[in-house]
């Protein structure tokens, strides 16, 4: 297949999801308390459960994570200074009460060394990573990943880190300077899609690398097409998810 009909494939794809024909009426993150767009809570809210997105459910995670926002008992857990200034066993188990973190130990110490960096490196606000980066997507993305990679575990994974900063910018009051620059986060069903598109083939999702590769293969891919690798990012998912029920 040669890129013109890839991209042609790309653009059907993108207009039935813009038609509604892939879902995504109500997206995994839209389980949120509504707390204010700009306000610290809400930063928090869209960022520590972040790091547990790993090989799981979705729409679970949220679930959980609401459900821990909202019981007065548990809500204290996004509160990074509350965090980092209580006993690990009572921080667990509040993670664990709504199954925020599955992986119980492991999760917790994810959770907590975040909180701390928030609270060490950021002075208590995630929100400073932005002014610090002055917005940029590619400065944020080399803060995480390169310069403070062990500050931010799971967080600066190639999948995760691109998506947070697409949540983000989704549930909050930030606007980048270069949106553009935010990749697909190439999660399992991405990856899927993206072989059925021919962008990787099923030898490259078999590497170790097949998430940078398929990064890299969509930033071709649409470097000169009206849409961002980001934009499609979303189809992608849907499609996969519906087990490509839609045929392009």
């Amino acid at each position: 297949m040669t890129n013109d009909q890839k991209l042609e494939k790309v653009n059907k794809l993108y207009k039935l999801y813009i038609s509604g024909k892939l879902g995504g009426d109500f997206m995994p993150e839209d389980e949120n308390p509504e707390l204010p767009k700009s306000s610290k809570e809400n930063f928090n809210y869209f960022t520590l459960p972040m790091a547990l997105n790993y090989q799981r459910n979705s729409y679970k995670l949220w679930e959980s994570a609401k459900k821990t926002y909202l019981d007065t008992e548990t809500n204290f857990v996004f509160d990074t200074s509350k965090v980092i200034n209580s006993d690990f066993e009572k921080v667990q188990q509040a993670l664990v009460k709504y199954r925020l973190a599955l992986q119980k130990d492991k999760q917790t110490n994810i959770w907590i060394t975040l909180c701390k960096t928030i609270e060490t490196l950021l002075n208590g606000d995630i929100r400073n990573i932005f002014s610090i980066c002055n917005n940029d997507v590619n400065k944020i993305r080399n803060f995480i990943q390169k310069e403070h990679k062990k500050d931010f575990p799971y967080l600066s994974g190639n999948k995760i880190c691109n998506y947070w900063m697409f949540v983000i910018y989704q549930y909050t009051n930030i606007k980048y300077i270069n949106k553009q620059d935010l990749t697909v986060a190439p999660d399992t069903h991405v990856l899927k899609s993206s072989i059925k598109l021919e962008v990787i083939s099923k030898e490259d999702y078999e590497k170790s690398n097949a998430q940078i590769i398929c990064i890299n293969n969509w930033n071709k891919l649409l470097k000169d097409s009206p849409l961002s690798p980001i934009d499609i990012h979303t189809p992608l998912w849907l499609w996969s998810r519906s087990n490509f029920k839609e045929e392009i």
